[in-house]
């Protein structure tokens, strides 16, 4: 085949329409497979946020993190992009819309804090 030759590729090697018995693909999820996705959804931690939790020695057990998750993912559905979350120990500003924990700090420290560009609040 010449340079100049046109030749056809599908898209990706890996799609097909139909299994190999000719029945079409389900190619939509069924409810329990969202169902499963949206409860899994977990928080993601920078590591500029990682750094200051070490550096600050910031714990937070797994439940006041599935917590924390819990609530920022319902900020989320209520169109918060970039929360506050107070904690007893700690103060978090987290990315609602990337799941992401941006940076941390104690709560001492956050007394002393402006807090800029959120727009929303999670006490907990």
């Amino acid at each position: 085949m010449d340079k100049f030759s046109i030749h056809r590729v599908p898209l990706h090697p890996s799609i097909r329409t139909t299994q190999p018995n000719n029945k079409p693909i389900q190619t939509q999820k069924t409810f329990l497979a969202h169902l499963e996705e949206a409860t899994k959804q977990e928080l993601k931690v920078s590591k500029h946020a990682h750094e200051r939790i070490i550096q600050r020695n910031i714990t937070i057990s797994e439940q006041e993190w599935q917590a924390v998750s819990d609530k920022v993912f319902e900020a989320h559905s209520k169109g918060v992009k970039q929360p506050l979350v107070l904690m007893d120990q700690a103060a978090l500003i987290v990315s609602a819309k990337n799941a992401t924990v941006i940076t941390a700090m104690d709560r001492t420290e956050a007394k002393q804090q402006l807090f800029t560009n959120i727009d929303g609040t999670i006490v907990l």
